[in-house]
């Protein structure tokens, strides 16, 4: 095989915990970093965004995303900020929803640190945000789109193609040869029968896998997502209540539009007023409406979702919602409720035990999402504790992501083993989980690496 001496791959991020995700390949001459995720939830790992990067911004050759979601995006605007300079490979579809993303991320955390300022609840005397709205946008403009199924060669001797993996639109499992060695990374995968997206295409050949495991210990519960949602709206409904349902802006708050319109139009549900209160969210719902080839929902079902909500865009009308009364339903990002404008409707409505506050997707532990799905009776938020005495709910139908079984099931259908699997991209209960299954009952050889581990990519792992 002829892989240049020295050629490494090194775990910064994603490594024993769900987020951060960013891979550093080297073959000893260029540099390339697979993902360039945003860590978040518990305060060390958020920490590790103000560190300096491991390496050079300016020293990395090229960026390639397996997809837009900001655990994988999210630090690129502090790279180019820090001097990275080269080019960021993804799907066009990514590229749309990184001009959605990155700018919106830069706004919330100029926002929150204006607020922090403003009411004195942070520990620096004049808070600062990592990167700004306008650092954003400076990022953009170093991201190349690309078809699925394309490849390209983003250095001499190191090429990378990108295939569907499924969960959002643009989102990529990718192929990376260097100098012949080939290494695959999972990026998020979807689920093989998921309301919304595709499912992922199958695991090309491979010598060396990477593999998200974000429930890797878990198996979704078989159950219908309308079947699942429809008597929790009758439900809060029917005692004047508001449902506040932390979304995530791309896919989340898609599928629950699909969902609540398809049981309003078959009259399972009261027509209580909807509200998609995320600007991001209604610009991604035209993106989704514009890449129907990636989707599986109809026309039909695409003017439904219009229909059923009025879109909030404007801060004053977030604002006035907070003053209204229920019975209504808010879909609002963030996904997690680690910013954006859910927080000030959870604090609007979450005092009251008339109301319900609806979790959606996957909550990473040490957001408020996590401790709201572990029972708390208080969200600590503005610096201060909001009494929680809504009913908290967290739906099981939901998730974009694939479980444990559909990983290996995906893992299955590679046309050979590959020579090493590291398990990523997962709580370290979760990842753990999944590489023992892998090495059990696929028998190919498994490690769940520790964060900035470097392997060398002849062999095994342990540089």
């Amino acid at each position: 095989m002829n892989t240049t001496s020295g050629s490494t791959l090194q775990f910064l991020g994603a490594a024993g915990t769900v987020t951060g995700s960013r891979y550093l390949v080297e073959d000893g001459r260029h540099r390339v970093l697979v993902d360039c995720g945003l860590f978040q939830g518990y305060k060390q790992l958020r920490e590790r965004n103000w560190a300096p990067f491991p390496v050079d911004p300016a020293s990395i050759d090229a960026v390639v995303l397996t997809h837009a979601h900001l655990d994988h995006s999210g630090y690129l605007p502090a790279l180019v900020k820090q001097g990275f300079r080269g080019r960021i490979h993804c799907t066009h579809g990514s590229v749309a929803l990184c001009g959605l993303l990155l700018p919106d991320s830069g706004r919330l955390l100029e926002e929150e640190a204006r607020y922090a300022a403003r009411k004195g609840y942070s520990k620096h005397k004049e808070p600062l945000p990592l990167y700004t709205e306008e650092d954003a946008r400076k990022s953009l403009k170093y991201l190349h789109g690309h078809d699925q199924g394309e490849e390209i060669e983003v250095m001499p001797g190191i090429r990378v193609r990108f295939h569907p993996a499924g969960h959002i639109i643009g989102a990529a499992h990718l192929s990376l040869d260097v100098h012949g060695l080939r290494l695959h990374f999972s990026g998020d995968l979807g689920r093989q029968n998921e309301s919304l997206m595709n499912p992922p295409s199958p695991l090309p050949a491979c010598d060396v896998l990477v593999c998200e495991s974000t429930y890797g210990n878990r198996a979704h519960v078989p159950i219908d997502q309308e079947a699942e949602l429809a008597p929790i709206v009758r439900r809060v409904a029917a005692r004047g209540g508001v449902m506040v349902i932390p979304a995530f802006a791309v896919g989340r708050a898609q599928a629950l539009l699909l969902h609540l319109a398809r049981l309003r139009e078959r009259g399972e549900i009261p027509r209580v007023p909807v509200y998609l209160n995320s600007p991001m969210a209604i610009d991604a719902t035209h993106i989704y409406h514009r890449h129907h080839d990636e989707h599986h929902v109809s026309d039909e079902d695409c003017r439904r979702m219009f229909e059923l909500a009025t879109f909030v865009n404007s801060v004053e009308e977030s604002k006035a919602l907070n003053r209204q009364h229920g019975p209504m339903i808010i879909i609002s990002a963030s996904g997690m409720a680690t910013g954006g404008r859910v927080l000030h409707h959870i604090e609007a409505f979450g005092p009251d035990d008339r109301n319900a506050i609806v979790l959606a997707g996957y909550q990473a532990g040490g957001t408020r999402g996590a401790a709201l799905a572990g029972g708390a009776s208080t969200l600590r938020m503005f610096g201060r504790e909001v009494p929680i005495r809504a009913e908290v709910i967290q739906l099981e139908g939901f998730s974009g992501h694939a479980d444990a079984n559909e990983l290996l099931d995906w893992m299955r259908t590679a046309p050979t083993a590959p020579r090493v699997v590291y398990v990523t991209h997962g709580e370290l209960d979760a990842a753990d989980a999944l590489r023992a299954r892998i090495q059990r009952e696929l028998g190919w050889s498994a490690h769940a690496p520790e964060h900035l581990e470097r392997v060398t990519l002849e062999g095994g792992h342990g540089a």
